[in-house]
């Protein structure tokens, strides 16, 4: 089986897309940044690092620090599918950002995004 297309892909090359999305509703790249933090367990400047080195997606997210234990409380529809239900880790993971990334253009407060 071969993996899907954006496990390949950097992910530096659809950061600027989770940016856009957010900006265009209001929001800003720091709190882009600090979703991506909060999944990931990256520092801001290991952020940086890894979009400069244009890491693929499958590797941002197996070297992350330390993958946020409350993710598991991520829920709803992304492309037609459930987060929670999906089976490959490595697309739930990146289903999971494409989530949160859609909580925050819909304007949810970032308390409730981050599950605190």
């Amino acid at each position: 089986m071969t993996k899907p297309k954006i496990y390949t892909m950097s992910f530096s090359s659809v950061y600027p897309h989770y940016v856009t999305k957010a900006e265009k509703k209001g929001r800003t790249k720091k709190e882009v940044d600090e979703i991506i933090r909060w999944l990931t367990g990256y520092s801001q400047q290991e952020l940086e690092a890894q979009l400069e080195q244009q890491t693929d997606f499958e590797t941002f997210f197996a070297e992350a620090p330390k993958m946020n234990r409350s993710r598991s409380l991520i829920k709803g529809v992304i492309c037609g599918v459930r987060v929670e239900d999906m089976e490959e880790s490595t697309m739930q993971e990146i289903r999971y950002l494409d989530k949160l990334i859609d909580e925050l253009a819909k304007g949810k407060v970032m308390e409730k995004i981050l599950r605190k």
